[in-house]
């Protein structure tokens, strides 16, 4: 097939520790982001390897060691990406070819960049897994890949993806797995559960600066909830894994769940601002919330699988990745329409709202 039907799809994601001996230096690189720690450079040099060592040896160790050491979120994008290329392929229109890269640990920017650049692909299509978009994840993803475009000298007409917190395919997959377990639950004889769509948590002040990313779980969430044919009263938006002393966005996780332990309500719990199965979802969510419910005295507890392969959620991946291969900028989905309040300053549409529409 002729190099100008060449097309490289980028799929970031935050990636994890393969084993026990990279917690620490992953964890290092994660808080030496200055959009993570936003402190000067000294600063965040001694804080990340302060939480590093300290973190690598308590929560961070524990939560991997019950992984048996490494995180699998790797192996699960890379599965989403093999999914993704295999339905992109079907169409025989273009030759595509999927790439994970990760921001905190292998396979980072240069070694991808570097893979991509011996491809030769005619256009780049960057496709974060985050459905919602946030400085401290997208934007941390692009401006990694953009420093290691540059030092490698890969240059080509890119289309990226800031955000995609109402993709069809990401909220009927999403949907499809929030109701099959509301119902199960159901069936089981347990009261209507309560349903916490749980995010990962920001500091206020990420938010306060313009970060659009709770607007988004919130639009997602609803969204969500709507398709499931859920009412109202039945769900609510909360956020988890707080780190530090920072006054986080709220209401968190625990919190929501101490308060159905009182009211003597079952939950379900839906994390719908990840797309694959990691730390957060398998040990947090699934161990250590699930202990804390039954502390509580939540009647039953559920855990809602992630979208992973959902066919309708990598279908409307390759219907983003389709209708942006024509196109270079920044767009929220395939869309070329801003989604986000103009009051948040750092939406990444926002700042690229000048790009040129070229074919």
């Amino acid at each position: 097939m002729s190099g100008k039907n060449k097309i490289a799809v980028v799929l970031f994601n935050l990636g994890g520790p393969d084993s026990t001996a990279a917690i620490a230096p992953y964890l290092k690189n994660f808080f030496m982001d200055p959009l993570i720690v936003r402190a000067p450079l000294p600063v965040r040099f001694f804080l990340s390897r302060l939480i590093a060592y300290r973190r690598s040896r308590n929560e961070a160790g524990a939560s991997y060691g019950a992984l048996g050491g490494a995180s699998p979120l790797l192996a699960n994008s890379q599965a989403q990406a093999q999914a993704l290329e295999s339905v992109l392929n079907g169409d025989g229109h273009a030759e595509y070819r999927t790439f994970v890269c990760m921001r905190y640990w292998h396979p980072m920017s240069d070694e991808v960049v570097t893979a991509v650049k011996d491809y030769a692909p005619a256009r780049i299509v960057l496709l974060p897994l985050y459905p919602q978009y946030s400085t401290t994840t997208t934007e941390s993803s692009f401006r990694a890949w953009d420093a290691a475009c540059a030092r490698m000298g890969l240059s080509a007409p890119t289309a990226r993806v800031c955000c995609y917190p109402r993709d069809n395919g990401f909220i009927v997959e999403s949907a499809r797995l929030v109701r099959a377990a509301y119902d199960k639950m159901r069936a089981e004889g347990h009261p209507a559960p309560r349903v916490l769509f749980s995010a990962h948590g920001l500091p206020e002040n990420v938010i306060k600066a313009g970060d659009p990313y709770q607007w988004q779980c919130e639009d997602s969430a609803r969204s969500i909830a709507t398709a499931a044919g859920l009412n109202a009263g039945d769900w609510v938006v909360c956020y988890q894994s707080r780190v530090g002393r920072l006054k986080w966005i709220g209401p968190s996780t625990d919190e929501e769940i101490r308060r159905a332990g009182a009211e003597k309500v079952p939950l379900l719990v839906y994390p719908h601002a990840f797309v694959n199965e990691h730390v957060e979802t398998i040990v947090e969510i699934g161990e250590e919330y699930r202990h804390l419910a039954a502390t509580c005295g939540v009647p039953a507890f559920t855990r809602v699988d992630t979208v992973g392969t959902g066919a309708s959620f990598v279908n409307g991946l390759a219907a983003l990745v389709r209708g942006l291969t024509q196109h270079t900028g920044t767009f929220s989905g395939a869309g070329a329409m801003r989604i986000c309040p103009h009051s948040f300053g750092v939406c990444r549409f926002g700042a690229d709202n000048e790009r040129k529409m070229s074919a």
